[in-house]
């Protein structure tokens, strides 16, 4: 999975969301995240249309919400999907949330079948516990290829991080920028400060350091190119320590439909 993608939750207007899918595909991404929910597949679709960059170079990938979750309506919703997105297949599929809807033996055996099918390529899974993620090995052949969560410097997660670490599942970070809070945090500032970057690229480089992808959402081009020159960037050992030393308590999303064991 490419290390950095472009998240594109609450980017609503088509025109915009076109424009910045386009923009970060010829900046150099090649992983952009979408869901059924942020009602932009069309417009995320028309923007890897307009990119002079080949599809098969894009990594592309969406969620099936909480209110498709039952066996027909995910393959119904996914096929929906493909059709807004405008492409034949999917290079990832998750289930946005193990909640609503959500019943393993009938949700997980329908994203099979569409990996049998060739229309989605890998199954994922986002915002799972270990109790949801081990439940879910329990039922499905095919491996779990990522769990999309939030993780960032003020929230860092080391025991998910630790369990699909031993799980083989790779973790995909939304709101990697605490939704703006890394702006301002002192030891962040100081680091990037100290080296010449934004804040920005400090916190996503540190989530790099910790074999995490990041999605965050841009849709300026200053924005886009800034978190995509944090590829660049290459913490110290030290740097490292004072970030992994930061208050990791804040959680920015905590919706009331969560599960109770999340």
């Amino acid at each position: 999975m490419p290390a950095l993608g472009l998240g594109t939750w609450e980017n609503d207007d088509p025109e915009a969301c076109r424009t910045s899918v386009r923009t970060a595909l010829e900046t150099g991404y090649r992983h952009v995240d979408t869901a059924q929910i942020y009602r932009n597949e069309a417009a995320v679709g028309d923007g890897i249309a307009a990119a002079d960059v080949d599809r098969g170079e894009v990594f592309l990938a969406t969620k099936v919400w909480t209110n498709r979750l039952g066996h027909d309506d995910v393959i119904e919703s996914t096929k929906e999907s493909l059709e807004r997105l405008g492409t034949d297949y999917l290079d990832l599929l998750y289930v946005h949330w193990p909640s609503g809807d959500y019943d393993p033996a009938e949700t997980l055996p329908a994203l099979e079948e569409l990996r049998e099918e060739g229309l989605v390529e890998r199954i994922g899974v986002s915002n799972f516990e270990p109790s949801h993620i081990e439940t879910a090995r329990e039922v499905l052949d095919a491996p779990i290829f990522a769990n999309q969560i939030e993780v960032h410097p003020l929230l860092q997660q080391r025991r998910l991080r630790e369990f699909c670490a031993d799980a083989d599942i790779e973790l995909v970070a939304y709101s990697p920028l605490a939704r703006g809070d890394v702006f301002g945090v002192d030891v962040l500032s100081e680091i990037a400060d100290e080296r010449g970057v934004s804040e920005a690229q400090v916190s996503l480089a540190w989530l790099r350091e910790k074999g995490i992808t990041a999605i965050p959402k841009a849709t300026g081009g200053d924005h886009i190119r800034d978190n995509w020159a944090s590829l660049e960037l290459t913490l110290s050992e030290s740097e490292t320590e004072r970030i992994d030393a930061l208050e990791d308590e804040r959680r920015k999303v905590d919706p009331s439909f969560a599960p109770e064991a999340w």
